[in-house]
């Protein structure tokens, strides 16, 4: 504490020597510029010059080239801090369990695990039959499947029924192109069945030998294809089932929990459509569950005699729980089972034999409501903080009385908890360890306080800190936020993050609109032609943080990654002066050339949430915020923009272009950094360790900033 302390008093004076330090680097070290390649862009008579298109060739060694001169001009820039991010990395490292292991489930006869050994950077996957003493059954070791890889991913793990066989999917370049493979696990053989260009997930017929699958278009990445595909046959002769062909919509396969039925789903932003083929007839022909409908959309579980079915039917912004028999699938044959609510979302749902269980969102927190099928006594588990993510978890076992599900706070570890729906009872199977002995939640303060938009409206923040911080303004705070595609930013905890809280730093959650964190309508309320709130509200936030004393311009910093790094691009334009540093991960900062461009991944399926260009007025809305295009001369924080060369989600020249105009555009000396993986994709490194370098690369970075060197 005493060291805390000491790091508090002499910050703002670190912090002015290596501002000026730095200052005189600049002065030495010339940043790589960009060629400039003028192209004209025209759409609805408005003509564009972007300068860096050319960024966009990938093979070409020129672009390498200026993609590794950016990375070795970052690289000579902190060189200084290089042992500190290696004492951060290790730091990190420590406090995680290298032994450590999941919660065993049990489905169809088996316990599986997944397990960490001591010095591995990648799982292994296990099961034992009938009983956790029973002899361990290695099924994948994905630390000897990584090895000549640089990159590793195992996904879409699915084992028969017969419990024989299982299916799996391998990334090894990070552009979630999956090669499905199978193993026999009586004879531990891995078939030399390959099949390329899939999303990794399949699923078994009742049959055990047929296996379904989900194949990519190879230039788009759009799921669009099911194919079928029998055990000893060739690949190259699978039949194609079913064909997505709007491409706004993609298109997926699963098993029912009952096992009873083979379910096709497509699904685009606003709309959802399924088919349904009885699992044990898989050489049958699918049956369309609704038609689709454009807004309407609807996911569906099958228990007994009924499909239970989550929709927006009848405008139930916040969804609803209708029922409707097996033999009578379409809409018109539905029933309201828990009606629409106005301030309940209701997000999912989980059916066990004597039980169902429903996931819902109130007040911008989760809850889970148990409901027995007999209609007595139902009830709501009990949360009592204001900065907890709560959900079920790993359920497949129909005949149970015992409900998976996770908790944690800002403060409060990850636990895994089995709770008996009849009895009411719970057993903490696991609370995730923090290594090193130094860690107390009861040393943290968690907060959930309301910033006042622009247009009046309530938005909430999470924030959590070390206990004894004055609301001075001299805090450094790290405000984070994602805001698009529905997605809510619950409050989570981190072991990572104590290497930040434990130096004087606030962490705080804004959860914008553009989410879903306090229903439909607060996603509604920040897409298409109102994304513009999402951006105003987090700008708003900080205004509220800095107000409040919490922290001061000098030391907010922001991150945001993706669509987050969109709104990173969109609050450096608009308000710069509020930040003394932001990150920008795999930043989607070129909207509208990337949303004009219907052959790069997700274009097409992203019209519902950003609106469709080829339309005026979603083009001149865009242009009205699109980062890339509203770069102008002023001075910008400092910032560090990281991406990767095989990014399947956001290419990797948009924030490469993005910092190829900011390096001629802005004034000031501020830094700017440009950080590209060149090796990864989307997600960044794939070993469960490397992955804590990039995290110590952007601490070290707000670190260095705030002058806290150790």
């Amino acid at each position: 504490m005493k060291k805390h302390l000491l790091l508090s008093c002499v910050c703002v004076i670190f912090a002015a020597n290596a501002q000026s330090n730095k200052t005189k680097m600049l002065e030495t070290i010339t940043p790589p510029l960009a060629k400039v390649k003028q192209k004209t862009l025209e759409k609805h008579g408005d003509v564009r010059i972007d300068n860096y298109y050319w960024l966009n060739e990938r093979e070409n060694p020129e672009v390498i080239d200026y993609l590794n001169k950016e990375n070795d001009y970052y690289n000579t820039m902190t060189a200084g801090s290089k042992q500190f991010q290696k004492d951060l990395f290790e730091e990190m490292k420590s406090r995680i369990k290298e032994d450590d292991s999941s919660v065993p489930y049990f489905y169809n006869g088996y316990f599986y695990i997944t397990r960490f050994e001591k010095g591995k950077d990648y799982p292994i996957h296990s099961r034992k039959k009938g009983s956790l003493d029973a002899k361990e059954e290695i099924l994948f070791d994905c630390n000897e499947m990584a090895k000549g890889h640089t990159y590793f991913q195992l996904g879409g793990l699915n084992i028969s029924e017969d419990n024989n066989w299982a299916a799996f999917g391998v990334d090894t370049v990070s552009r979630r192109q999956y090669t499905i493979q199978v193993k026999n696990l009586v004879t531990n053989e891995i078939l030399p069945l390959k099949i390329e260009n899939t999303t990794g997930g399949s699923t078994w017929a009742g049959d055990n030998k047929t296996l379904f699958y989900t194949r990519k278009d190879p230039v788009t990445l759009r799921s669009d294809k099911v194919y079928k595909h029998k055990l000893g046959t060739d690949a190259t002769k699978d039949a194609e089932i079913f064909h997505e062909k709007d491409d706004t919509f993609s298109t997926f396969i699963y098993k029912e929990k009952s096992k009873k039925y083979l379910v096709i789903g497509s699904s685009s932003t606003l709309t959802s459509e399924f088919r349904i083929l009885d699992a044990n007839t898989p050489d049958g022909e699918f049956k369309v569950f609704q038609p689709r409908k454009r807004g309407l959309e609807y996911s569906i579980s099958h228990y007994g005699d009924n499909f239970y079915i989550v929709t927006n039917k009848d405008k139930a912004t916040n969804f609803k729980l209708m029922i409707t028999p097996e033999s009578k699938t379409g809409s018109a044959n539905w029933k309201d089972l828990i009606p629409h609510r106005k301030d309940v979302l209701l997000e999912d749902i989980e059916i066990f034999k004597n039980y169902l269980v429903v996931s819902e969102r109130s007040n911008g927190l989760n809850t889970i409501r148990i409901r027995p099928w007999d209609g007595k006594g139902e009830y709501y588990l009990p949360f009592e903080s204001e900065t907890y993510t709560a959900g079920t978890s790993t359920n497949p076992d129909f005949d149970t009385e015992i409900l998976r599900y996770s908790y944690q706070s800002m403060a409060v570890p990850s636990s895994v908890i089995d709770f008996n729906m009849k009895t009411k009872e719970k057993t903490i199977l696991k609370e995730q360890e923090i290594l090193g002995g130094k860690f107390d939640k009861n040393n943290y303060t968690e907060e959930r306080v309301w910033a006042t938009a622009k247009d009046g409206t309530k938005v909430p923040i999470s924030m959590v800190y070390r206990k004894g911080i004055k609301k001075d303004g001299k805090n450094p705070l790290l405000l984070y936020a994602y805001g698009s595609y529905g997605a809510s930013m619950d409050p989570y905890f981190s072991s990572i993050r104590l290497s930040l809280l434990d130096r004087g730093f606030i962490y705080a959650i804004a959860h914008i609109r553009g989410g879903e964190d306090l229903g439909r309508e607060w996603y509604d309320n920040g897409k298409l032609l109102k994304k513009k709130n999402t951006f105003t509200d987090f700008i708003d936030c900080s205004k509220f943080v800095i107000e409040q004393k919490y922290t001061s311009p000098e030391h907010l910093y922001a991150e945001g990654g993706s669509a987050g790094g969109l709104l990173m691009g969109a609050v450096v334009n608009m308000a710069p002066q509020l930040y003394h540093g932001v990150i920008a991960q795999v930043a989607f900062v070129d909207v509208i050339t990337t949303m004009l461009d219907d052959s790069i991944p997700l274009t097409t399926g992203e019209y519902d949430e950003w609106g469709n260009p080829n339309d005026k007025k979603y083009y001149d809305y865009m242009k009205s915020y699109s980062p890339y295009d509203n770069v102008t001369a002023q001075e910008y924080p400092n910032m560090l923009v990281t991406t990767g060369l095989h990014d399947s989600q956001v290419q990797y020249w948009e924030p490469a272009k993005w910092v190829a105009k900011l390096r001629v555009t802005k004034t000031g000396n501020n830094l700017l950094f440009l950080d590209t993986n060149m090796e990864a994709g989307h997600g960044g490194a794939s070993g469960r360790f490397e992955a804590l370098k990039e995290v110590a690369k952007e601490y070290s970075f707000l670190l260095d900033l705030e002058g806290i060197k150790k």
